[in-house]
């Protein structure tokens, strides 16, 4: 006479027959269902991990020379989970440039929108708050590199313009045009005087970047006072009245 066979055991039964005379084991099995929700956020920290481990090597290698799979390495996941987020190195690029540059532009742009004070102040918040998350971060390597591999990428250097230079571009001209408006700023050539704005910028990007590899710099820079200082000369020659120095803010 057959026996039907003994239904097989499930991975948790041991765990639960211990458990009804295990305290400790009773604990365990009590806190198994948060686990899914540790995964879960583990999974929302992954876009934001992957992104800032792309920032680090293309910075460090540059486009062509950074692989999908160093992405993924240093990130701590397979290529395919890369895959998954972003399906292919130009779409990473691009998320990156949203994350580290266009957010930063979006923020300033909030800025303009809410500013109360003078102009001349509102400038110099846009250039701490540019400093601080860019200028000083390793994001600001994305501006030479997009110099430096243009050619090779034209599509990216196109997007960098679309998405970094003229949004940039248009946050600066509404903030001078107010000043205008205002009786603040004399009524020069709005486009040049942006470009005078972001030159200083550039620059010092640059030039840190060209000194960095030097051991010996006789002509050191400092960034934090070369910034308050270009704002100091540019705001001197915007303001109708000249007021009183400004490099404090920085």
């Amino acid at each position: 006479m057959s026996r039907s066979p003994s239904p097989a055991l499930s991975p948790n039964e041991p765990l639960q027959e211990a458990s009804s005379s295990c305290p400790l084991a009773a604990a365990v099995a009590a806190l198994a269902p948060r686990m899914p929700g540790v995964r879960q956020r583990r999974k929302a920290a992954r876009p934001q991990e992957l992104l800032e481990a792309a920032l680090s090597l293309f910075v460090e290698k540059g486009l062509a020379a950074t692989r999908a799979e160093d992405v993924a390495k240093l990130a701590g996941v397979s290529k395919g989970t890369l895959y998954l987020y972003y399906p292919s190195k130009d779409e990473l690029f691009k998320a990156v440039v949203r994350a580290y540059l266009t957010q930063v532009i979006v923020e300033g742009s909030e800025m303009v929108d809410q500013a109360e004070g003078s102009t001349s102040a509102l400038l110099n918040q846009l250039a701490q708050t540019w400093w601080l998350r860019v200028g000083a971060s390793k994001a600001a390597g994305l501006l030479v590199l997009i110099m430096s591999e243009a050619k090779a990428f034209p599509e990216l250097a196109q997007f960098y313009v679309d998405e970094v230079v003229a949004p940039s571009h248009a946050l600066l001209a509404r903030a001078v045009e107010r000043g205008v408006a205002r009786g603040e700023f004399r009524p020069l050539d709005v486009t040049s005087v942006v470009h005078a704005l972001i030159a200083p910028v550039q620059f010092l990007i640059l030039y840190r970047q060209c000194t960095s590899v030097c051991t010996a710099n006789p002509v050191p820079l400092d960034p934090e006072r070369f910034m308050a200082t270009q704002i100091e000369l540019l705001l001197r020659g915007l303001e109708t009245r000249p007021a009183q120095p400004h490099s404090a803010a920085l």
